[in-house]
């Protein structure tokens, strides 16, 4: 919930400020911090959670498997989060490969990402961007608190040992990013200069 829909809930005469209500919002948090779930904040507001930390033992409870995703999905995903607004051929253009309607559809299915806007050349394509349900999923609040890619370079992924299949998607998801931007970088250092200096500012990061 957001605090304005926590607003929302209190009578008109008796509804509290959002200093109040953030005030509140912190002294439960601190409540729940010895508790199997806590009070997390996301894009799209508040809400409780399980803790990390208890993820075996919740997923016991639960026979349906979580969601794999193909790297092909995590590659589109991520390509789509760093470069924001993107079209599906500046997507292809770095991956160097198609990026099939099924794994665009699945995405828009899932609300991870949604068509922003149109770009304005022939044939409008249209430019994708990331979601709240997106940062909701990978335990964000904004899109800044993505891993930069000095950051991801410097990450050793050999000792990772994902607990759950949200941290799995999640670290899926940063060395995909490694991946597909250091061939992108390999592949405009292989061309010409004019034609490196041209790539280089196409995949320009935003």
């Amino acid at each position: 919930m957001t605090i304005k829909q926590i607003q929302a809930a209190f009578p008109e005469l008796e509804r509290p400020d959002t200093l109040e209500i953030q005030v509140a919002l912190e002294a439960i948090a601190q409540d729940y911090l010895i508790r199997p779930i806590g009070l997390k904040q996301l894009a799209s507001g508040y809400r409780f959670q399980v803790k990390e930390g208890m993820a075996p033992w919740v997923t016991r409870l639960f026979e349906e498997k979580p969601a794999r995703y193909s790297r092909a999905l995590l590659e589109t995903l991520s390509i789509i989060a760093y470069r924001q607004p993107a079209t599906r051929g500046e997507i292809e253009d770095i991956r160097g490969v198609g990026v099939s309607s099924s794994i665009i559809h699945t995405l828009l299915e899932r609300e991870w990402i949604r068509v922003i806007a149109h770009k304005e050349v022939p044939g409008r394509p249209a430019l994708y961007g990331t979601t709240k349900q997106f940062l909701d999923y990978f335990n964000l609040t904004s899109l800044s608190q993505l891993p930069t890619l000095d950051e991801i370079a410097d990450f050793d992924f050999s000792h990772e040992q994902p607990q759950e299949h949200r941290e799995r998607s999640q670290t899926e998801l940063t060395e995909t990013v490694q991946t597909e931007f250091r061939s992108a970088e390999q592949e405009t250092e292989a061309d010409s200069p004019a034609e490196a200096d041209s790539g280089a500012e196409n995949r320009t990061l935003h």
